[in-house]
């Protein structure tokens, strides 16, 4: 296990990304975003669930609008690149599935647990363990797990069938993904917390 976390390290230190260092001040930013936006608190996905809170949902969107031009842009002057998955079927709807029985049951995505490990939740420590333990059974018996994954479709972008108009491809879906998130009204549901503030 402890090879496996220098390796991990060493593997970022030379990949030319940026310095570990500079990977970890990312990851203290976005743990800052998060805990000011609040989106770590089982009660601000909840309100998403029940239609009662759209941050989630337009930031979300504003998230993946600008990350994708951003990226698109950091690919093609060469400081980043492409590292696309194969599809495979079977396997991207179990997980999906898995993905959304978890973030039901706990109220976050995965990224948010260390957020909320952070603040002393319990209910993260228990979410972030039963993580570790279900990557370290897929790790196990990934052999046996690859064949219910279905066939191999190949590594699928949309790029392929716009080849000469990806720019205009990320522009037309940044847009749209902008326009949503400032169209969508914008509604915030009130946990006990925020009573407590007033």
């Amino acid at each position: 296990m402890t090879d496996r976390i220098v390796h991990m390290f060493d593997t970022v230190a030379k990949q030319g990304h940026g310095s570990v260092w500079t990977v970890l001040f990312i990851g203290f930013v976005f743990g800052a975003v998060i805990l000011y936006s609040r989106l770590d608190k089982f009660e601000k996905m909840a309100g998403f669930m029940i239609f009662e809170d759209t941050l989630v949902p337009r930031m979300a969107m504003t998230t993946v609008a600008l990350s994708s031009l951003g990226f698109y842009i950091l690919v093609q002057t060469g400081y980043a690149s492409y590292s696309v998955k194969p599809v495979l079927l079977a396997g991207l709807i179990t997980g999906a599935i898995l993905f959304g029985i978890g973030l039901v049951i706990l109220g976050k995505c995965p990224s948010a647990f260390f957020v909320s490990v952070s603040e002393g939740r319990i209910d993260a420590l228990v979410g972030v363990l039963g993580g570790m333990v279900g990557g370290a059974v897929f790790t196990l018996f990934y052999p046996q797990i690859k064949n219910l994954m279905g066939p191999d479709l190949g590594k699928v972008q949309i790029f392929h069938y716009f080849e000469y108009h990806a720019l205009l491809v990320v522009l037309i879906f940044s847009t749209i993904l902008l326009i949503t998130a400032y169209l969508l009204p914008t509604i915030e549901y009130k946990d006990p917390a925020d009573f407590n503030k007033n």
